[in-house]
């Protein structure tokens, strides 16, 4: 257990260097941290008339609509499948593969450095997001809000919610990078199952990782009024979940893909010439 462990630890130190500091990782950055700009220019220029609760609502259609939909998304999908996938691309794999580390480690290894990344690229943004958009209340009333309204609750509930969409999206992108020669038709499908989540059967939606991330955000969003059938598809009402319960049900997710990761991953043979 002990040797599983450095060598797990080994793996991690190799590979968080190689996330946090890869030059084709920039767009990542860009990414989790752009809803941070216009959320800046409201704190800066924006009115300062319309009241705490609107912004609190701008905040969850934010985070909702653009953050875990697309940021967190999209970002997964650059961290997890390239943690295989990459190495493959780079012809680097292969010095894992002859080292004598079982594929279950590696897979392990693999996952925990993405994950640790993400979470700190992701988690942290959320952080400057409310920052920047409520920055401009009075320290007074700020203060209110955060402990002794629910402010303070709130913040912790959509960190939480960030950061198990990275373990959940985190886990089916390492898998994809590890089962498939092209992860990205696979990151199509599921972009497009969790788009549609809106228009899905009750039991259908609780098949996704967006319905159990949405129970977790503690401020819903009212559904849009009259025909408007994007909107009808980003703004679902569910019959949420109680947090604890899709905390769960996500720590499970990605546990058993993990497994299923890992598990296909002892037949990963390298093949550079067909890559």
């Amino acid at each position: 257990m002990n040797t599983y462990k450095r060598q797990i630890l080994a793996i991690m130190r190799i590979d968080l260097a190689k996330t946090f500091f890869a030059r084709r990782g920039l767009w990542i950055y860009l990414l989790a941290f752009a809803p941070a700009v216009p959320m800046l220019a409201h704190w800066i220029f924006g009115p300062r008339d319309h009241g705490l609760g609107v912004d609190v609502q701008i905040f969850a259609g934010i985070f909702q609509f653009f953050f875990l939909r697309i940021a967190i998304f999209f970002g997964c999908v650059g961290i997890f499948m390239n943690l295989f996938r990459g190495e493959m691309l780079d012809k680097s794999l292969h010095y894992y593969l002859l080292s004598p580390v079982r594929r279950e480690v590696l897979v392990i290894g693999k996952f925990l450095s993405g994950l640790i990344a993400a979470i700190s690229i992701f988690c942290l943004s959320v952080v400057v997001q409310w920052f920047c958009l409520f920055a401009h209340y009075s320290s007074d009333l700020m203060s209110s809000y955060m402990f002794n309204g629910h402010g303070l609750s709130n913040l912790l509930s959509y960190v939480v919610a960030a950061a198990l969409a990275c373990v959940g999206y985190g886990s089916v992108f390492l898998w994809a990078g590890v089962r498939y020669r092209n992860p990205l038709i696979p990151a199509a499908v599921i972009l497009v199952w969790e788009g549609i989540n809106g228009i899905l059967p009750a039991l259908l939606k609780k098949f996704s990782i967006i319905y159990w991330l949405k129970s977790i955000c503690p401020v819903s969003i009212p559904s849009p009024k009259g025909n408007n059938s994007i909107l009808a598809l980003l703004v679902f009402d569910i019959d949420p979940a109680p947090s604890a319960t899709a905390i769960v049900n996500l720590l499970l997710l990605a546990a058993f893909v993990l497994v299923w990761a890992a598990t296909r991953a002892r037949r990963v043979e390298i093949g550079y010439g067909t890559e």
